[in-house]
């Protein structure tokens, strides 16, 4: 297999790790089922921002001059009456970064503020779900890697989810290379190829979609099941965990159908689940058809929504998203 990306992956897995372990620490620490029913935020804060500084810290060694578009910045985290929240992010960073001071920690999470377009940057969501990551469900760590406006590198950590009968998985692609499921948990294991599903039949197909009603339009979604056939309910699941499902052909269809017609989604959100599935034998468009452009900084500015698919049955759940939405 071609050495193309192989730092570059290397360095991603080994970062999309720490960020995991930090991430799972904080969840069986602090998110308890109190919390939830307080609506108490601070869990998914602190993994949030400990993450980001993580995955930013090591990228910053191996890749000095490598742009970092991330979902997170530190001017929440330095207001003064964040100084408990701030305290609970550099102790964790500390547990995979040791020694570090808070100023390189609020640094390390600043180091996701660039704006893009560049020629190659990678982009970052530290936490995409933080619902499922206070239920205790699912969520992702996603990073990618953008060059010339297309996503040519993928790791997705997703540390709930079960798959191939682990739980816990970590998903890897490089464009032109296939994707490859790991145990997310085990440095040491060479996984396997992930392929999509088979299936040329709608009907018998099985779709995706995320949790939360605010963040896709489900109503839509069921009607367009109904146009392609499907009988079997929506499998819903908060995060990039969507793509990663898909990728391992335990579904077929990803809809992320838009709620306002103003809305466009955020690079950080998709870039990883996209290449993923790609490299798994998938498609992945916008609701048009179109494919996505990652070239234009921190959104997808000039698509709407996404579909993805097992690559054969793409183009009617297109035809039927368009006859419907």
């Amino acid at each position: 297999m071609s050495d193309k990306w192989a730092k570059e992956l290397a360095g991603a897995i080994e970062a999309v790790r720490a960020a995991a372990r930090v991430c799972r620490a904080v969840q069986l620490k602090l998110a308890t089922p109190e919390a939830m029913q307080k609506k108490d935020k601070s869990p998914v804060t602190v993994a949030d921002f400990a993450s980001q500084a993580v995955v930013a810290a090591r990228l910053a060694e191996l890749f000095p001059d490598d742009p970092l578009i991330g979902e997170e910045d530190s001017r929440e985290l330095r207001a003064d009456d964040q100084s408990t929240i701030r305290t609970a992010v550099v102790e964790q960073v500390r547990s995979e970064r040791h020694g570090a001071g808070e100023e390189q920690v609020l640094a390390w999470i600043d180091r996701g503020g660039a704006t893009g377009p560049a020629a190659r940057a990678w982009t970052l969501d530290p936490i995409d779900g933080t619902k499922g990551f206070l239920r205790r469900e699912q969520y992702a760590i996603a990073l990618a890697l953008i060059e010339n406006g297309r996503v040519v590198l993928g790791v997705l950590a997703c540390p709930n989810l079960a798959l191939g009968g682990v739980t816990g998985v970590l998903m890897t692609a490089r464009r032109g290379m296939g994707t490859r499921l790991l145990t997310l948990w085990d440095d040491n294991a060479a996984g396997q190829p992930a392929r999509v599903a088979a299936t040329r039949d709608t009907a018998g197909a099985r779709f995706c979609e995320s949790v939360e009603s605010g963040h896709s339009d489900q109503d839509a979604s069921a009607k367009i099941a109904a146009t392609l056939g499907i009988t079997a309910a929506p499998l819903r699941m908060d995060s990039q965990a969507k793509y990663a499902t898909v990728a391992a052909g335990e579904a077929s269809i990803y809809l992320r159908l838009p709620t306002r017609a103003d809305y466009r989604e955020k690079i950080w959100d998709h870039a990883a689940g996209a290449i993923v599935v790609e490299e798994a034998g998938g498609r992945v468009t916008d609701i048009d058809g179109k494919p996505l452009d990652f070239s234009l900084g921190r959104e997808l500015t000039a698509n709407r929504g996404i579909v993805a698919t097992n690559g054969p049955i793409h183009d009617a759940v297109v035809a039927a998203v368009k006859s419907g939405h």
